[in-house]
């Protein structure tokens, strides 16, 4: 445990940005599978509703520094392209 109080407003401060970012990169891969669920299931509609809010929830990660720009876009690009591709 720190003696200096900077260092405990460090612990404290890491603790809060920890849990945020848990919680944004647990959504991400939530979304992100749900609309690989609904590509598989065949559902156009469901997989573009889906993939607009696995398009926000990965901008959202990348906008905060937990995800590279360029896997955010590799994301991204793999999702569209897999709802495009349904007929």
């Amino acid at each position: 445990m720190p003696n200096i109080r900077s260092a405990k407003k460090r612990v404290r401060s890491n603790a809060r940005k920890r849990d945020i970012n848990t919680l944004v990169n647990s959504s991400m891969r939530t979304a992100i599978k749900n609309c690989e669920k609904a590509v598989n299931a065949g559902n156009k509609e469901e997989a573009s509703n889906k993939l607009n809010i696995a398009l926000q929830r990965v901008d959202k990660a990348c906008t905060s520094g937990l995800v590279h720009k360029n896997k955010a876009a590799r994301l991204k690009s793999r999702l569209t392209k897999a709802v495009n591709a349904m007929e």
